[in-house]
């Protein structure tokens, strides 16, 4: 197993989670899990004078210009991202069903949102997950998320689950914590057409109702 390395702008923030060793893990995802990041990122393009292409799941070479059709510079790329979180974090729209399938799972384990965003947006992202129902901790990641998780999940002596909608987190995952079942989850119906089920994933489950099933079946195998 590869060894986990971890910014320490990140470890601070998940050894202040307070975890209970002995209750199931779900470390989640905010974008395309929580939150319907494409949908508002299609708005804010069209608002700024870009417009998504939809012919790969890339962000690269999708983004294109609306006066020429042209897509944007590569560098372009993060300054579009950055300006999109600045903006719109506390305002994207939840995932139909994601709150009331987490208030179900969590009666039977505990929480954790684990999102790659600009560690200045976590507090608009914290609102966004209070004012829609999400009361859990947040850890502001940045690069893969297999250190992270192995860090979480190390904290705990129960099962642990990963959701996420990259397939590069899921591999970063089985490298650094193969032990925690990956379910792969892309939420926006059009970006999931784009994408296969991430290679290193166990699980393909692109909506709340079947992602908490088969949670919830893994744990009553479990025991819990």
């Amino acid at each position: 197993m590869a060894v986990a390395r971890l910014s320490p702008k990140v470890a601070d923030q998940i050894d202040s989670v307070d975890l209970d060793t002995a209750r199931p893990l779900i470390i989640c995802d905010a974008d395309e899990v929580l939150f319907a990041f494409m949908a508002a990122f299609e708005a804010y393009l069209n608002d700024t004078g870009h417009f998504f292409d939809w012919s790969s799941f890339a962000l690269n070479g999708n983004i294109r210009r609306q006066s020429d059709s042209q897509p944007v510079e590569g560098d372009r790329i993060p300054v579009l991202l950055a300006g999109f979180f600045q903006e719109r974090t506390a305002s994207i729209a939840p995932i139909p069903g994601a709150a009331e399938s987490l208030a179900r799972l969590s009666t039977r384990g505990q929480v954790v949102v684990l999102s790659n965003l600009p560690s200045e947006q976590a507090p608009a992202r914290r609102e966004a997950l209070l004012t829609h129902g999400m009361d859990y901790p947040l850890v502001a990641n940045s690069g893969p998320k297999g250190p992270a998780v192995h860090r979480l999940s190390k904290a705990v002596s129960a099962p642990a689950f990963f959701i996420d909608d990259g397939p590069n987190h899921h591999k970063s995952v089985a490298e650094h914590a193969d032990h925690v079942r990956r379910l792969h989850m892309v939420a926006d119906t059009r970006l999931a057409k784009l994408l296969d089920p991430a290679p290193h994933s166990h699980h393909r489950t692109d909506d709340w109702p079947s992602a908490e099933a088969v949670i919830g079946s893994e744990l009553a195998k479990r025991g819990f």
